[in-house]
């Protein structure tokens, strides 16, 4: 059965403003694809901005090797990022406004000038970022248990939710991207560590697969936008009451209570 691209757009956003899981768009529309589900996902932001979100920006999912493996995936995944997404400093994650909540840290990119593909390298991509900041992420899949084909998850826009800034912003020509470690902790603990090398082997690398991406859409990436580069590591779960912080070398570090 074919949901249709609007009717599959509106079931992802009452869900996730429901605060209600749900079984994967694929269990019913097995003819689902990619194409589809990026159109999907155009809607959905479609419906947002008629809502009154502003667009400023992409993200990344599935830019580890590792992921994409699991996947049976050879690059990563693009979704978009609304005002309404960020969190301030200080602020608790908003648990009421989310099913499953998962943290991973990001490197992230502000654009100085225009990303226009096809042909974008990692220097001409590292070459249009005016500043990179370390970054915490909040993922939460509107599918139940985090079960999902790949067309569910791009179509539900990545499992975006939130994302949190560090305080710290440098020019990226300043600092070696590739070796930019990032350390999880939760509640006092290193859970995970690992260096930028680990999104597509260096973090502009993955932002050159996202303007040529969006150049075959008919897309740019527009100077002033944010661009989350994707997980340096695993996600970790965000639990009541419990404190998820990344620390990097040199882009401090970003604490965001769950």
């Amino acid at each position: 059965m074919s949901l249709g691209v609007s009717t599959a757009a509106e079931l992802l956003l009452a869900a996730a403003d429901a605060v209600a899981d749900r079984e994967p768009l694929t269990d019913t529309w097995p003819e689902f694809d990619l194409s589809t589900a990026y159109a999907v996902q155009d809607e959905s932001l479609r419906l947002r901005r008629a809502r009154g979100e502003a667009l400023i920006g992409v993200k990344l999912g599935l830019t580890s090797r590792a992921k994409q493996q699991r996947m049976g995936i050879d690059s990563p995944l693009l979704g978009w990022l609304t005002d309404a997404m960020v969190l301030p400093a200080g602020e608790p994650v908003p648990r009421a406004k989310l099913i499953h909540p998962r943290a991973e840290p990001e490197l992230v990119f502000v654009l100085g000038k225009r990303l226009a593909g096809p042909g974008v390298t990692a220097a001409s991509a590292l070459d249009a970022v005016s500043t990179v900041y370390g970054g915490i992420e909040i993922i939460d899949s509107r599918y139940r248990d985090f079960r999902f084909q790949l067309p569910d998850v791009v179509a539900d826009n990545a499992s975006s939710a939130y994302f949190g800034l560090g305080p710290v912003g440098l020019d990226p020509s300043t600092v070696d991207l590739s070796l930019e470690a990032a350390l999880v902790e939760v509640d006092g603990q290193i859970v995970d560590t690992a260096t930028g090398a680990a999104v597509q082997g260096h973090p502009a690398q993955a932002l050159a697969l996202a303007a040529n991406a969006l150049g075959e859409r008919g897309l740019a990436l527009e100077a002033g936008w944010l661009v989350l580069t994707g997980g340096m590591t695993d996600a970790v779960e965000v639990r009541p009451g419990s404190r998820v912080a990344a620390h990097f070398s040199h882009l401090g570090s970003v604490t965001l209570a769950g």
